[in-house]
Order: C-alpha cells, then sequence, then structure tokens
C-alpha cells in the first residue's frame, strides 16, 4: 500500500515553476524525507498534498484514493510554526487544539507522554524551550491518532540539543506504527532518521528511492599506513578498484557495489611489505551524495530514479 503517490505534479506562480513534474510513492511505514535546499518546491509539494495549495497539473493519491476529507483526517500536520498561547500550558492549548480538529480531546495526556512533556504539561508554553515548543508541536499533530504525520523542517531553528529530540521522536513514532513524511534541507538529518528519500532542486526532482539504494552505488574502501605516499603507489597496482586517491589521512578506494575484498587487500598489502592500520568500507554520505546529483543535474545529466 502507497500511503501517497504522486503523478507529474506542476506548479506555477505565474511564470515561475515552483514544482516540475515530480513523481514518486511513499510506502506505508517509510521515514520518508523530501530533502532539497530552500527554494527547491518542498513545502509548495507539502501544500498540495494537505490541499493548502492547488496544483497547476497532475494528481496525487492518499491511501491509494482519490483524496478526500476523511483522507486527511488520517493525516496530522506540522507545517508551520506552532501556533500556542504563550500564557496557557501544554494540557490547555491541546484541549484548544483538539476543539479546532474536532478530536483527540480524550488524546492528551497519552500524547504529552509521548513527546516526553508530561512533566511540564502544566507549565506556561512562555517557559519552554524552542525544542519543547517543537515536540508540543508534534503532540498537537498527534491528537486524534493519525496513521500519517506530515513535517515541514521540524528540526528547523533548533540547537543541536532540541535536534536530537525531534530525531529521536521521529524514529520513536515510526516504530510505534506511524509514516512520517518530512522535508527538510538538513542532509544529516534526513540520513540519520528516513528511511527512503527524494531530492529535489529547483522544483525538479533528482531522484528518489530508499536511503541505501540512494547512498550506496559503489564501496569506498578507506586504507592507513604510517607511509601514505607509499600505500598510494602500491595500492595504485592493485586490481579491482575503479579509483585509487589520496584522501585526507587515508588513501581511498572506489569498488564496483559488492565487489570490496578487505581480507585480499589487506594481504596485498602485507606481501608489498606494507601493514595497514586501518581498513574498513565507508559508506558514501547523503551530504556527499547529494552534490554529486545535483551536480549532474546542474550539467543537465539527470540520473534515473531509483524505484
Amino acid at each position: 500500500m502507497s500511503i501517497l503517490t504522486v503523478e507529474g505534479l506542476h506548479k506555477n506562480y505565474g511564470p515561475i515553476q515552483a514544482l516540475k513534474g515530480i513523481s514518486f510513492s511513499v510506502p506505508k511505514g517509510a521515514v520518508f524525507g523530501i530533502l532539497g535546499p530552500n527554494g527547491s518546491g518542498k513545502t509548495t509539494l507539502l501544500g498540495i498534498i494537505m490541499d493548502v495549495l492547488k496544483a497547476s497539473a497532475g494528481t496525487y493519491k492518499l491511501f491509494d484514493e482519490i483524496p478526500a476529507a476523511h483522507h486527511r483526517r488520517q493525516i496530522g500536520t506540522l507545517l508551520e510554526t506552532p501556533n500556542f498561547y504563550h500564557y496557557l500550558n501544554a494540557v490547555e492549548n491541546l484541549s484548544i487544539a483538539a476543539a479546532i480538529k474536532g478530536r483527540g480531546e480524550n488524546d492528551i495526556d497519552q500524547v504529552l507522554h509521548t513527546v516526553s512533556l508530561d512533566q511540564r504539561k502544566l507549565s506556561r508554553f512562555s517557559t519552554y524551550s524552542l525544542g519543547m515548543k517543537q515536540r508540543l508541536a508534534i503532540a498537537s499533530s498527534l491528537l486524534g491518532d493519525p496513521d500519517v504525520l506530515v513535517f515541514d523542517e521540524p528540526t528547523n531553528g533548533l540547537d543541536p540539543v532540541g535536534i536530537v529530540e525531534i530525531r529521536e521522536l521521529i524514529k520513536k513514532l515510526n516504530k510505534a506504527g506511524k509514516t512520517i513524511i518530512m522535508a527538510s534541507h538538513l542532509l544529516d538529518e534526513v540520513e540519520k532518521v528516513c528511511t527512503h528519500v527524494a531530492i529535489l532542486q529547483k522544483g525538479t526532482l533528482i531522484t528518489h528511492g530508499h536511503v541505501d539504494e540512494i547512498l550506496v552505488h559503489e564501496d569506498i574502501v578507506e586504507a592507513g599506513a604510517e607511509d601514505p605516499a607509499r600505500l598510494l603507489a602500491v595500492l595504485q597496482e592493485y586490481n579491482g578498484p575503479t579509483k585509487v586517491y589520496s584522501h585526507e589521512q587515508y588513501v581511498e578506494l572506489l569498488f564496483p557495489k559488492g565487489v570490496a575484498n578487505l581480507a585480499s587487500l589487506n594481504r596485498f598489502c602485507f606481501e608489498k611489505g606494507i601493514t595497514l592500520n586501518h581498513l574498513r568500507v565507508r559508506k558514501k554520505s547523503l551530504e556527499a551524495k547529494f552534490f554529486e546529483l545535483t551536480n549532474a543535474s546542474t550539467n543537465n545529466r539527470t540520473p534515473q530514479p531509483i524505484k
């Protein structure tokens, strides 16, 4: 079952094309990251999905059906800066949110426990840290026990402690069975919490798929020794890698995915009189892959989507 299926979505603001034929699907149970720099179309895309904006062209489905009001009642959202009353406490603010939604009044204690605010539920909103305020906003999105959560930049503006709190909360909610769709420009955070990702650049979908499939097209092996220059010269004689180069304190070798054999590489170096003090396979970071993909797109070498 697909929670969300997007087919050829376009959104124009006069001559400006905010979205250019976006197509992808979000599987049930995923943490799906919509990744891109500011201005890439992430917020516009979420606005269309939640019926805040109308698409210029294209279609989308929710839960494999044409979207309707009852579908959106199964979705909890955090699309903008939370709007709570500063002089009210968490319970009072969530009571108002539940009344506006028409559901979730009996969920308040439970959602406050879920976001770890039960000990501060009677404290005024004005006394909360930024991370606590964001967790209260997520608690509000949980009212009515929705199956799907949609977050726009959930860690935006938070300090490192607040970012970690939200990251762990997203993992916790997903483990509890929620499908989560989140837009972010923070590559590191997407890599740490998301199972799937769609990468946007200036309204164009660069690629999409499982995070591991997008990141791992090749094995990167790091090798280290006391004499890096000699190690580099020796490894350039080794058969198998597509590229051998010096990177910071290590020599790196690129292999086709699944080809790298660390035991063979270690034995080769030993036979050449080099004892390795470092040897590991490293996954390419999402940041490196993102710049690789967006640079390819800029040069009109758009990669094929990963299904």
